[in-house]
């Protein structure tokens, strides 16, 4: 059984049922957003409401308010043969400042392969050559099924992307190939240093995070919890919905479905059969959580799910997503993606002339409350801040209120400060009611206490301010603190904790240690310079109050060029290809391997390395220097 190929071959029969409208929910409806694609395959949301669609040809549309736009946002040569095509899209996190989106495709010429590539937005079109390849997946067979291409990005920073097997379930077993796996890699295509594998496989193969899997054609991760589920397309009996965890077995092709208890494979959360049971179906497509205010509340981080042949969605609820509900039966259309947008699920489909669906709700949910706010405990002249959160149907109204009665001017807002306090808010109760047009409900009262102690006083000592450091350097940090109750504080009131900053977001590195003095290294293995160490401390005085300061401490850098002689061949940088000249900026002191590439070829020619300017093997470790270095690699001819 194919998947996306049955979606080629979409019978007369099923386009002319697309008129048919779906059964859904009571106060569910659904209504076409958006038609005249062709042969789409995958979707995806920008932050700014634009919806870009793949089509299976290499065109990548942009729906803008509501308008497919006529001219596509890039159009790359593909194989469109059976599965083939452009298959994915994901946004960088950080699209609206760097204009990066990735895309996954099969490359036409021989060998045929799938590739992901990214590429520079400048507005509704591509920047001209901007198309940067960052993974040139592994060869394919004559068999054009079974190639995965789903996008995601994790809430890790890394980019997440599904192969299939290549209609060879052995593929989903070896450590020798990516296909049949999931692979988790930088935002640059190079390999984390905490991927799962990295003692079982070596070079590209470094970038298996899952396997076992026979053909992942969509997946998708909770956008608050980071929860991944994984939707695995079955051959002859089951379809399957995965947990998504980093190494991870699925069983394939050992197994199709629940593996029976073998302790080498991880079982799905759920399976459906292609004959028996309720549902039924044949193929898997689509997966979406739900965490938007329009539905009603019980809808809340649903995962919903579509069955191409069987035409349905169904929705997985947690906290156990174990549990199959029919959601929308006899669509009449087949999805092959879902998104969730402004609170609002859209289905993606190649019949009804390639629509996209959006499904909206009607039923009215009044306001409950997610998050109470916290007791608080401040000195005289600080301020506090309570907040709480609530689900319900948009638009959401917040009251603040002291002691049963409204604060002026406290109103929308899911958040509260005080005014610099004093003993006489001692004891005083704050609370929040939050309402819309179908209700309202308070939260439960937080308690002020004040208190007449002061805060203690702290400074970080060492490392100074502008303070840089080198891969695996021993940094010695101290402080002082002192209290105007308690005079010059003891050792016993320090707490350190020491982060690893990437990009935007953050590795715990210390999380504790205690003392007015201690030391760390700075040996967390990422290759990107976009990263500090942030030094926190925190320190408590007798009454229990609290002061904390950090120090943000950047990374020193320097540049190497990789270069080739003859110019333009081959190389690899931690087992990434790349094409001399290459330059890139690296922390100083930090390991990198470096490769030449042989044999190869140029146009007619085949060279042979001979050696490298610095002396090492063909394939080396170098150590970053404090100032510029430039590599050659040296060929010759064959």
């Amino acid at each position: 059984m194919r998947l996306i190929q049955q979606a080629i071959s979409v019978p007369v029969c099923l386009i002319l049922s697309s008129l048919a409208w779906g059964a859904y929910p009571s106060g569910f409806s659904e209504v076409q957003f958006v038609t005249g694609l062709s042969n789409p395959t995958a979707m995806a949301f920008a932050a700014d409401g634009r919806l870009f669609v793949c089509e299976q040809g290499g065109a990548l549309r942009v729906v803008k308010n509501g308008v497919l736009l006529p001219t596509p946002f890039l159009n790359v040569t593909v194989d469109s043969n059976g599965e083939r095509g452009l298959l994915g899209i994901a946004f960088h996190p950080n699209f609206a400042s760097n204009n990066f989106l990735y895309i996954y495709y099969t490359v036409p010429t021989a060998p045929i392969h799938n590739r992901l590539s990214r590429f520079t937005a400048n507005g509704d079109v591509v920047v001209p050559g901007s198309e940067v390849i960052l993974l040139d997946l592994d060869n394919l067979s004559s068999a054009t099924n079974h190639n995965g291409g789903a996008l995601h990005f994790g809430l890790d920073g890394k980019l997440y992307v599904a192969l299939g097997d290549n209609a060879n379930g052995t593929n989903s077993q070896s450590f020798t190939t990516r296909l049949g796996k999931i692979l988790r890699v930088n935002d640059d295509g190079t390999v984390p240093g905490d991927n799962p594998f990295l003692a079982n496989t070596t070079g590209l193969n470094r970038a298996i995070w899952a396997m076992g899997l026979r053909n992942p054609f969509t997946f998708n991760f909770h956008p608050v919890n980071g929860r991944m589920h994984i939707n695995d397309v079955g051959q002859n009996t089951w379809e399957e919905v995965n947990f998504g965890a980093g190494g991870s077995n699925y069983g394939w092709p050992t197994f199709e479905g629940f593996d029976g208890g073998n302790p080498n494979f991880v079982d799905p959360l759920i399976v459906y059969n292609h004959s028996t049971g309720t549902p039924t179906g044949c193929a898997i497509t689509g997966g979406a959580f739900y965490t938007g205010v329009k539905y009603p509340v019980e809808y809340a981080d649903t995962y919903f799910y579509a069955d191409f042949c069987s035409q349905f969605i169904y929705r997985l609820t947690p906290p156990a997503y174990t549990a199959q509900t029919a959601f929308g039966t006899g669509l009449g259309k087949s999805a092959v993606d879902l998104q969730v947008n402004g609170g609002e699920l859209y289905y993606l489909t190649r019949d009804a002339g390639g629509s996209v669906f959006r499904i909206e709700s009607s039923v009215g949910t009044s306001p409950s409350i997610t998050i109470h706010p916290l007791s608080q405990t401040v000195s005289i002249g600080q301020t506090a801040t309570f907040t709480v959160a609530a689900s319900g149907s948009a638009p959401l109204h917040y009251q603040w209120q002291r002691n049963g009665v409204n604060i002026a001017g406290a109103l929308d807002s899911s958040s509260y400060t005080t005014p610099a306090t004093t003993l006489a808010d001692n004891g005083a109760q704050y609370r929040c009611v939050v309402s819309n047009a179908f209700g309202n409900a308070p939260s439960n009262p937080a308690t002020l206490t004040v208190v007449a102690n002061q805060l203690p006083t702290a400074s970080i000592l060492s490392p100074a301010a502008g303070t840089l450091y080198t891969f695996n350097q021993t940094i010695s940090f101290s402080g002082s603190a002192s209290d105007p109750e308690d005079g010059s504080l003891p050792a016993s009131a320090f707490n350190w904790r020491v982060d690893f900053h990437h990009d935007t977001h953050f590795h715990p590195h210390v999380l504790s240690a205690s003392g007015a003095s201690g030391t760390f290294q700075t040996n967390f293995a990422e290759t990107s310079t976009n990263v500090f160490y942030r030094l926190t401390l925190t320190v408590t005085d007798s009454a229990g109050a609290q002061t904390v300061v950090t120090r943000d401490i950047l990374p020193r850098t320097s540049t190497v060029r990789l270069q080739s002689n003859p110019g333009g061949l081959q190389l690899t940088l931690d087992a990434i290809p790349v094409t001399s000249i290459f330059t890139f900026s690296a922390v100083v002191g930090q390991p990198r391997v470096i490769e030449a590439i042989s044999p190869q070829g140029s146009g007619s020619r085949s060279y042979s390395f001979t050696s490298w300017s610095d002396g090492g093997a063909r394939v080396h470790t170098i150590t970053v220097p404090a100032t510029a270095l430039t590599l050659t690699a040296k060929f010759q001819k064959r």
